[in-house]
């Protein structure tokens, strides 16, 4: 039966899979908090203080706001990640917001013991040198794909990500959201929605989006959902099933994996 430090870890991919003498490092500085939908765990040119662990359903976005209000999404972050300056050193000003947007249990930690306790374990800077790799492929597959792909596949990749996060068909969102995700108007957003749901791909509810058919929806989709999905389970060794649920794969060799990414000092 697993201890209750061990059980502390067990909400969140990245915790979960530490090395014991690693769980070690971090434990005594974790606090478990929650978060409700729409509070801000840190604003754009405020100083990161605190590396936010998502457990369970709890999703967190980093958003990019415009002067004239509009915002837009560069990375969703769920329970196989973490929110914060997770490869950089010391407290840095945030580049991004990061909100809260399904509420849940989040694990916390100040940054400056997280940055000691990576200097103290190789692998721990390991795994979140590759970690941070994995968080950039994504906001770069994002600024592709909103250059690139009609907001049909933008949408369908938004909503993939999302249910991968919380292993549900029903995902709790808004079009309000959504369409504030996708930098576009609710308005238009509304017909893109009717036009998914004629194709049987999506069920529009009241607070809420229905994925009726996965299979359906990611060959409909663009292939950025894919293309990240297999970067995680490359370089991280983590992933999901077509269900949505969180999966380990056989982690790549650290020894390998330190050769293959270069470790870096900020992201």
């Amino acid at each position: 039966m697993p201890s209750a430090a061990d059980a502390l870890f067990q909400g969140n991919l990245l915790l979960k899979t530490l090395r014991a003498e690693d769980r070690a490092l971090l434990a005594p500085h974790l606090e478990r908090v929650t978060h409700q939908r729409g509070e801000i765990l840190f604003a754009a040119g405020s100083e990161v203080t605190t590396i936010a662990f998502p457990c369970g359903q709890t999703v967190a976005t980093l958003i990019i706001a415009m002067r004239d209000g509009r915002s837009a999404e560069t990375a969703t972050i769920g329970r196989e990640g973490a929110v914060g300056g997770v490869v950089s050193h010391g407290y840095l000003p945030a580049s991004t917001q990061a909100v809260v947007q399904i509420g849940g249990p989040i694990l916390r930690m100040d940054a400056g013991r997280f940055q000691e306790a990576k200097r103290r374990s190789e692998s721990l800077r390991n795994l979140f040198t590759r970690y941070g790799d994995c968080l950039l492929a994504q906001v770069l597959q994002s600024v592709a794909c909103n250059a690139l792909h009609p907001i049909e596949a933008r949408c369908l990749r938004w909503l993939l990500t999302l249910q991968d996060r919380i292993a549900s068909e029903t995902l709790p969102v808004t079009q309000e959201l959504l369409a504030a995700m996708l930098g576009v108007q609710r308005t238009y957003l509304t017909r893109i929605l009717r036009t998914l749901q004629q194709q049987g791909l999506i069920e529009v509810g009241r607070g809420r989006i229905t994925i009726r058919d996965r299979a359906k929806v990611e060959a409909a989709a663009c292939e950025c959902h894919g293309v990240v999905r297999h970067h995680y389970e490359t370089v991280l060794g983590a992933g999901y099933d077509r269900r949505g649920h969180l999966v380990r794969v056989e982690p790549p060799h650290e020894a390998a994996s330190a050769e293959r990414i270069p470790q870096r000092e900020s992201a």
